[in-house]
């Protein structure tokens, strides 16, 4: 197995959790060194400290990939003496590159967000705050009858032709292809110069518009032809809702002074901040991973019992609560979830092309805060 280089994973980690799903403003992507070498170790962080740097140095790590932006404001210089020069400084001297996934993992399907959701077994879960809906695009390919049912299970593979509950969906029709072998071409079926008449069949699926060009290169592969014939759509049709947040229920109501214990044991935090009865009945859960607090008009529209969000302001709690909403604040370092959980998603994703690059979760804690 080899080593993969920078680019190549993070063209796999943004065919999960592609940049485009950010919202405006967000500061995602490259934020210091360069894709454009092999990879041996990759660290996840939540934050790029310094102690998280000089851990990675300790380490031998080639890329530190975080969920918070190391640099969000524009800089007007570089000191490396205070503030983020020696972070940026150590980065380049030791050959490590740091590239950042914030909302765009946040939003992203098996992201932050689901991964909080899945930490307290929400079920029937949904999004909370919707930022976008993903283009669907139809596919029709023409495939010689000798494959067609090795395109269709590429196809459905690489993420084609997934409607509601359903995976490999396609529509295939009979034809006959015609064409022509150019005088430097190798074709599969005919002679050079000479008419060629196939029988074919013409494959219809739906593509989510942020894979297709995974979904093609699919098609390319398992097709037999040097030049696949295809076409490609725009559709109406209403795609996938994507956004901030979830909501989602528990198997079994609880009070909230359980479901409190339950959140401190699911994210691994000692204390809590709760706004409620704790003798009030919890069955329907709203979280939002980081900074929530405009958002909690989403869990009470939504029939959220309680919202759990970190980092939460005094007037909001007040107004919440004179609305019958309970409210958990866990802190914003709650977020730390996502370290083991990209590194899996990595691995899972390097290993189906035989990569062996190494990935590991930062043990440095980046909670600012002392509970005393």
């Amino acid at each position: 197995m080899k080593r993969a280089n920078g680019q190549t994973i993070i063209q796999l980690f943004e065919e999960w959790s592609p940049k485009s799903l950010a919202v405006e403003g967000d500061k995602v992507g490259l934020m210091v060194g360069t894709l454009n070498k092999p990879v041996h170790k990759v660290m996840i962080a939540l934050d790029v400290l310094e102690d998280v740097v000089d851990e990675a140095i300790a380490k031998n790590v080639d890329m530190i990939i975080a969920h918070h932006p190391l640099i969000f404001k524009p800089l007007k210089q570089i000191d490396t003496s205070k503030g983020q020069g020696p972070i940026i400084e150590k980065c380049i001297k030791h050959d490590i590159t740091v590239y950042a996934a914030h909302t765009n993992l946040d939003i992203t399907n098996g992201g932050v967000n689901d991964m909080m959701a899945d930490a307290l077994g929400l079920q029937e879960t949904k999004v909370l705050v919707p930022t976008q809906e993903v283009p669907l695009k139809k596919l029709v390919a023409f495939i010689p009858e000798s494959h067609v049912e090795e395109v269709r299970q590429a196809l459905g593979d690489a993420g084609a032709g997934f409607i509601g509950g359903y995976s490999h969906c396609t529509f295939s029709s009979e034809g006959t292809g015609t064409f022509i072998p150019g005088e430097d071409t190798n074709p599969y079926l005919g002679e050079k110069g000479e008419m060629e008449f196939a029988a074919e069949k013409r494959m219809e699926t739906v593509v989510p518009e942020p894979i297709l060009k995974k979904v093609l290169r699919a098609l390319e592969k398992a097709h037999p032809y040097e030049e696949p014939a295809y076409d490609i759509y725009p559709l109406d049709l209403e795609g996938e809702t994507l956004g901030l947040g979830r909501i989602g229920k528990l198997e079994t109501p609880v009070s909230l002074e359980d479901f409190v214990n339950k959140v401190k044991k699911a994210y691994d935090v000692e204390h809590v901040r709760a706004v409620g009865s704790l003798s009030d009945t919890v069955k329907t859960v709203a979280l939002l991973g980081g900074d929530g607090n405009k958002y909690w008009s989403y869990a009470k529209l939504q029939g959220a019992d309680v919202y759990i969000t970190g980092d939460l302001y005094y007037h909001v709690a007040h107004d919440a609560q004179m609305e019958g909403l309970n409210l958990i604040d866990p802190g914003h370092n709650v977020e730390k979830i996502m370290k083991d959980g990209v590194k899996n998603k990595l691995e899972e994703l390097l290993d189906t092309k035989k990569y062996s690059t190494d990935f590991i979760a930062s043990n440095v804690s980046t909670d600012p805060f002392t509970f005393l």
